[in-house]
């Protein structure tokens, strides 16, 4: 990457971040410009404190202990047949090709220094969840390869520091870095991921209350950035979450500090170095999002059944009416069952009663609630587990209580059990059934999530809350050997269970929180509390300052929080809604879809085709501003 500053005959992009999805918009803008029948000289800032490629999360200089949670085989950077875009695919390696091409010399110029990381790479095989510092070299290789891919007239220019502000001027934006570099710009692109947020509401006065008594108090955090050294061994630990940064932060404060897992006769074992804190864990649901699955298909290839395009064009019709409960997820639901029972019956006929079809066509016409429901896959279906009944799938301790702490012990360890085995045994294919139906629910959606027809209260409610998170519970857990390692903690006495609807009570008169949860009785008292999840993605609230000095001066509009952008070309949008000239937005900040900066091969990613609507205009943006500068300095000389 160069470091020149930009020349005056070149027009000038500054990109706000330098991590993945950063890296994915310079991909697309270089395919752009390599079909593009004239190019304009330009020079393209990215700014980030965190290294290019993999930025803040994906950075290599974090534990070797935090992984991703999709296999090699099932990420990559780069477009594919399946994308529909308009500019050209540039077919690339994923994860697992490109480090399948370092080991074999077809990818030069990548092999990791770190010994440990290198040593990874060489064993790295199919089925494997590969370390984020792994990640951060293939990030690191993709971002060099692309900018080795632009052409001639495109220079690169890295800044190790932070966007402040943006302010619009006559003809182009002056972009205020935090190290006193001015940029001038004719284009802005905000490409951030994730980012901190300021503790408000609940977290905030969790804060204060730990303040005034002498507690501990972690809000929502990076778990590779949060500070856990008052976590002290011995010291009993509330932990609200079991999502993926709950999972993370277990592994830190147990093999982290010391502790090794190991494999008898008796299966997995955890031998304390007797430096962890004690782990009080629980949630609303009470259980970890359910495992990654490791299962194959065996049965008729997965297809949407409900929610076709014609069923969501009719949903989207009018303005303002669509609400995702109400409407849509019934439909999610059906095509769930439908994922789920049509691999179990075309994969495993041996334990069914009925065929396939006729059981399928009785599956429509049901109210999936109804002892109608329950009597057609009772007579289907011989083995009681085998029902799928999606409530429970959803809350399994709902409306469940135990005698005592030892007896809720007992019941998760029996459920992470079941639930690592359903999703890994070969013969338990139809939760692959029921994964499917549910990512390609995601894909039909994906385009209706910015649609006009969606109520206030459901795109905030449902799009941007409750939606993601039901799909990251089912299809979005952990590797299923970090649940193997909770089982085994949890076996050791390190970790114990809390139960569903883990709530908080801040006690002003004991000075202490006190903990509690509906599946069995009693609170406890504690000293130390960590929210274990990520923070909220509230652009009015983040800790990035270039976000916040959207916000500040009024140049971008906000949805609850959420930064809009024109669904078309991801322009940001002012209060009035209307498109800045010379500002684009792409990432979990703004009211678009959410899509994840890398994606799964095949699937005609979201990200990849936002990538490219942005750098298509971003293209045509910075042509229609050449041509107006050479005739401005053409119209002294024709008059």
């Amino acid at each position: 990457m160069s470091s020149a500053a930009s020349s005056p005959r070149r027009a000038s992009v500054v990109v706000v971040g330098a991590g993945p999805r950063a890296a994915g918009w310079l991909e697309r803008f270089a395919a752009a410009r390599s079909v593009a029948p004239d190019r304009v000289p330009v020079v393209v800032h990215l700014v980030d404190p965190y290294p290019p490629g993999p930025g803040r999360i994906w950075r290599r200089e974090q534990s070797a202990l935090l992984k991703l949670n999709s296999m090699a085989e099932d990420v990559t950077m780069f477009t594919d047949a399946s994308c529909a875009i308009d500019g050209p695919v540039v077919a690339g390696p994923s994860l697992l090709e490109w480090a399948e091409g370092v080991r074999d010399g077809r990818v030069p110029d990548a092999e990791p220094a770190h010994p440990e990381v290198a040593a990874e790479l060489r064993r790295l095989s199919r089925g494997d969840f590969p370390t984020r510092r792994l990640q951060s070299h293939y990030l690191d290789w993709f971002l060099r390869r692309t900018i080795a891919s632009l052409d001639e007239d495109a220079v690169v220019a890295a800044h190790a520091s932070e966007v402040v502000a943006v302010e619009s001027g006559v003809d182009a934006e002056r972009v205020r870095l935090a190290d006193g570099t001015v940029l001038r710009a004719d284009s802005v692109v905000y490409a951030l991921g994730h980012t901190g947020s300021e503790p408000s509401g609940e977290s905030a006065a969790l804060a204060a209350f730990a303040e005034r008594h002498g507690l501990h108090y972690q809000p929502p955090a990076f778990t590779a950035d949060a500070d856990l050294s008052a976590l002290r061994p011995g010291r009993l630990v509330a932990v609200r979450g079991m999502g993926l940064a709950a999972v993370d932060l277990v592994v830190l404060l147990t093999e982290g500090r010391g502790g090794r897992f190991e494999r008898d006769s008796g299966g997995l074992r955890y031998r304390p170095s007797g430096r962890e804190p004690r782990i009080l864990i629980g949630s609303r649901r009470g259980v970890p999002y359910r495992s990654k699955i490791s299962s194959a298909l065996v049965g008729e290839q997965p297809a949407l059944r409900y929610l076709t395009p014609q069923v969501l064009a009719a949903l989207t019709r009018e303005r303002g009416t669509l609400d995702f409960r109400r409407d849509v997820f019934p439909l999610v639901e059906r095509e769930l069952l439908h994922g789920y029972y049509r691999e179990l019956f075309t994969g495993h006929p041996e334990r069914t009663r009925l065929p396939w079809e006729r059981f399928r066509d009785r599956l429509d016409t049901v109210d999936l609630r109804s002892a109608v429901y329950d009597e057609l896959v009772s007579s289907a279906l011989p083995d009681p587990r085998d029902h799928l009944h999606l409530d429970a799938f959803d809350r399994p301790l709902d409306g469940l209580r135990f005698a005592d702490r030892a007896e809720l012990q007992d019941a998760l360890r029996a459920h992470l059990r079941d639930d690592l085995h359903r999703r890994t045994a070969p013969e338990h294919s139809e939760t692959l059934g029921l994964f499917l139906a549910l990512l390609h629910t995601m894909f039909a959606l994906a385009p209706i999530g910015a649609s006009a027809a969606w109520t206030e209260e459901s795109r905030t409610r449902d799009l941007h809350g409750w939606w993601p998170a039901y799909f990251s519970y089912v299809a979005s857990g952990p590797p299923g050997h970090r649940l193997e390692e909770l089982l085994a903690l949890s076996e050791a006495g390190i970790v114990e269970f809390a139960g569903a609807r883990f709530d908080v009570h801040a006690d002003e008169d004991a000075g202490t929180f006190r903990v509690s949860s509906a599946s069995v009785d009693g609170s406890r008292p504690v000293d130390a509390l960590v929210d274990a999840w990520l923070p909220a993605t509230d652009a009015q609230r983040s800790d990035n300052p270039a976000l916040r000095d959207l916000a500040r001066s009024g140049d971008g509009g906000f949805r609850h929080g959420m930064l809009r952008v024109s669904p078309a070309d991801a322009r940001v949008l002012d209060g009035s809604g209307r498109p800045h000239p010379r500002r684009w937005a792409i990432g979990p900040f703004t009211d678009a879809p959410f899509a994840g900066a890398f994606a799964r091969p095949g699937t005609n990613a979201l990200s990849f085709r936002e990538n490219d609507r942005v750098a298509q205009s971003v293209l045509a943006e910075l042509s229609l501003v050449r041509d107006a500068r050479r005739l401005s300095e053409a119209l002294p000389t024709m008059s």
